[in-house]
């Protein structure tokens, strides 16, 4: 495909929240929300995405793109919607997205990618994307920001000043019981001793009714508030909802075919002084379950990235190392490899989902006991939200610390990487301590 020149306009320095409000009344819209420290790198680029040129929706057995029913597979379709985004020289400019394809691809999505049914249906769509050429481009470090519009539509009114509604309140409930819960923890044990697995992430869900006029905005800068994350996201469509705080990575593919995911398994609280986070630091790095639990996982994903990676490419730059979130401290990896140029970003998706770190491993009988002992479907939840820009290059989270809204319901999830050395209640009392900002902040 030939290139073409990037229609790029400095506008006046706005923070990114305050464009949320160009979102409200449109039915396809994204928010990319970089959030954390202000030396953090990952916290540096945000994206309000606007007027998509094409939608693509995976509801059941249902497929639609652009509202149409149409026949075939949702990754051709995804593929040729990719393909149909004009290239942009890399020359042009630092920024890293400028227009391309968001979406949101479900657990049971992925795992249909390894022939692993469910006994659970979901309300939640399996993949919903949208195709973006409207783009509000925001660079928090520098307070610069951009308007791209291949399509000539005049920039949005960023000079209303932001009305600032107070949290929905939100009725949670969990769909089990700590007894249930631990007794399903016991059962992996048994799983894992008799030479099932050696790993697998058990959740669970929490459930609120929600009313018609539901103030999604005012919900997500409440998470936003509450959680602030690398990998912040709003993605709304007509029928589905994603407000997401995930700290985690789960592929980035650069335009020069490097990938990189970042697995998160380990974690510990991060105490209310500087005291107490230095010895939960040396805790947790000394902690013999997590690091066992993450050592599983990174090599998990060193195989998934494997199938898609030039021989000899794959390495692990980092392994096991302790990073400071908003709550918490976790135990985080880095895997490396370098695609195959006759494959894409598409490809390295259908090769890597659903996430290891929340599958277990070996993953595909990982995913088969999960599915036994678990409630309900997961949805988006665990899930991923990506982006694939007019360049090739993709970034992706994995949907945690995350809201999901379908229809007058919204779920939350959470939960943990089970091993031969997990104690039932230690387990249920870390999950607890990963879901609890987000339940407390709407339901105070």
């Amino acid at each position: 495909m030939s290139r073409v020149s990037l229609p790029l306009t400095e506008i006046p320095w706005r923070p990114p929240e305050q464009a949320l409000s160009a979102m409200k009344a449109a039915p396809w819209a994204a928010f990319l929300d970089s959030g954390g420290p202000d030396t953090d790198e990952r916290a540096r680029w945000s994206f309000v995405c606007l007027s998509p040129v094409e939608t693509l929706d995976w509801q059941g057995e249902s497929l639609r793109r652009n509202g149409v029913s149409v026949e075939g597979d949702v990754w051709v379709h995804l593929r040729d919607m990719a393909a149909a985004v004009p290239r942009y020289s890399k020359a042009e400019g630092i920024i890293p997205f400028t227009g391309g394809v968001i979406g949101m691809v479900s657990y049971e999505a992925g795992m249909a990618l390894e022939n692993v049914p469910s006994r659970h249906v979901s309300s939640a769509p399996k993949l919903v994307a949208a195709s973006f050429t409207d783009v509000l481009a925001f660079d928090r470090h520098e307070e610069r920001c951009w308007w791209i519009s291949q399509t000539g539509n005049p920039v949005p009114d960023l000079t209303q000043p932001v009305v600032r509604s107070t949290a929905p309140f939100l009725r949670f409930a969990p769909e089990q019981s700590r007894d249930v819960w631990t007794d399903a923890v016991r059962s992996i044990v048994d799983f894992i001793r008799a030479g099932d697995i050696f790993q697998a992430n058990l959740t669970m869900r929490w459930v609120a009714e929600c009313a018609d006029d539901f103030d999604e905005l005012a919900a997500y800068r409440t998470l936003g508030q509450t959680s602030p994350a690398p990998f912040g996201a709003y993605l709304k469509t007509p029928d589905f909802s994603l407000l997401s705080a995930s700290v985690e990575r789960f592929i980035s593919l650069s335009r020069d075919g490097l990938i990189e995911t970042r697995p998160i398994k380990g974690t510990i609280a991060l105490g209310h002084t500087l005291e107490d986070t230095i010895r939960n630091s040396r805790t947790l790095a000394a902690d013999e379950k997590e690091l066992a639990e993450n050592l599983m996982i990174t090599d998990l994903m060193r195989n998934d990235i494997g199938r898609v990676s030039q021989i000899g490419s794959v390495r692990v730059p980092q392994l096991s190392k302790v990073e400071q979130f908003p709550h918490v401290l976790h135990l985080v990896s880095a895997v490396q490899g370098q695609l195959r140029p006759e494959l894409d970003a598409i490809d390295l998706l259908q090769a890597t989902l659903p996430p290891g770190s929340v599958t277990g491993a070996p993953k595909k009988r990982a995913m088969e006991i999960i599915d036994l002992l678990e409630a309900s479907a997961r949805g988006a939840y665990c899930g991923s939200l990506f982006r694939i820009g007019n360049d090739g290059a993709m970034d992706s989270s994995v949907i945690i610390r995350s809201l999901a809204r379908s229809g007058d319901t919204v779920s939350v999830g959470a939960g943990g990487g089970i091993t031969v050395l997990s104690d039932p209640i230690r387990e249920y009392e870390e999950m607890l301590l990963k879901v609890a900002p987000i339940l407390k902040a709407f339901e105070a």
